[in-house]
């Protein structure tokens, strides 16, 4: 890192997740990215083993000091349902990390989240790639917490997209819609250069990670043999890759491979929450367009989704800016570049 390089400092909510993984690793990779603390939730895995998972992968990568903090344990009213089917059961797919010698914080995410905005006003960026249950806790004990933010950066949602959790619904949103209402709602009140940005279905599908990437992040990093995932393969099969970032990581997004494989949608992965920490640090990474978004809470099939209103025909202000499109090779450029040095830094 630069002498001059400008740090922007972050909140990360997660649900880890081999997606949140990889954006874990971007950041981390990132020297303009300062990672405040991470708060955890349960979603793609319970809340426990979220926290769990973020602490491996820091101790994996040798980085100290970052406070991370157990959240919600169960949605705001909903029962919780979590998908070890889609992220294997710690979460984390085939690989197994060594478990962490440092401790879940004592603080519960929401008091670090209510506690850092209070104590740096207007600097830090909160990207959440989970449900947004942490978040709309703090909401509740803290009704300023929009203003003290300087940008919310949310994965979620399903703009006239199909869902892949129902066929209206996204994941994050879909395990807890009560908590998006209250976030999204909340975030009514900044103004328009500071409203939350959405990263949806609509466009990190279009993220699709394929074997030839984990390849040219094994090369970036010097790993040896070469790290060749094939459709192929006998199921699980595990890397033997000479760095130890590159194996773990091609053993957790092999697993997520062959699970939308089995979806019937190619041998390859979506990195939605990847994306999501890309734009994060830069947003110029992605088109936008403002737009008025709500939750809807009470349809007997529709519970979950999220609805658009590009018009303004509800009367309401835009609350949000949609990511509408980018560009995934260029995406897919920065990860190898700077996972792949971090990695090869880390050993």
């Amino acid at each position: 890192m630069t002498g001059t390089t400008t740090r922007i400092p972050l909140i990360l909510d997660v649900d880890t997740g081999i997606d949140d993984s990889l954006a874990l690793l971007y950041l981390l990779a990132s020297p303009e990215a300062e990672i405040v603390a991470i708060t955890c939730t349960a979603g793609n895995v319970p809340a426990r083993q979220v926290a769990i998972n973020n602490l491996a992968w820091l101790e994996l990568c040798g980085r100290e000091g970052v406070e991370v903090s157990l959240g919600a344990e169960i949605p705001v009213i909903q029962p919780l349902m979590t998908t070890e089917e889609t992220h294997g059961p710690q979460g984390i797919g085939h690989a197994e990390l060594p478990a962490p010698s440092q401790e879940i914080s004592a603080r519960h995410a929401t008091a670090v989240w209510i506690d850092t905005v209070r104590s740096r006003p207007g600097e830090v960026i909160g990207l959440v790639t989970g449900p947004l249950t942490n978040l709309a806790l703090a909401l509740k004990l803290c009704p300023e917490l929009p203003l003290l933010l300087k940008r919310l950066v949310i994965m979620g949602g399903a703009f006239n997209y199909p869902g892949n959790t129902t066929p209206t619904t996204e994941w994050n949103i879909a395990v807890d819609p009560d908590a998006a209402k209250i976030v999204f709602d909340a975030f009514s009140v900044v103004p328009a250069d500071r409203r939350p940005v959405i990263c949806a279905l609509d466009v990190t599908e279009r993220i699709e990670m394929k074997p030839e990437h984990i390849a040219a992040l094994a090369e970036a990093a010097g790993s040896t043999p070469a790290e060749i995932i094939s459709p192929d393969d006998a199921l699980g099969l595990r890397s033997t890759a000479s760095n130890t970032v590159i194996r773990h990581l091609s053993d957790a997004v092999r697993f997520y491979m062959e699970f939308h494989r089995d979806q019937d949608q190619g041998f390859l992965a979506h990195m939605h929450d990847p994306f999501a920490a890309a734009i994060a640090l830069d947003p110029s990474l992605g088109t936008t367009r403002a737009a008025t978004v709500d939750v809807e809470l009470a349809g007997t099939l529709t519970r979950g989704q999220t609805v658009a209103d590009w018009r303004g025909m509800w009367g309401r202000e835009p609350n949000a800016d949609i990511v509408v499109d980018t560009d995934p090779a260029e995406f897919f450029r920065m990860v190898i570049d700077r996972v792949g040095r971090f990695a090869r830094e880390v050993g």
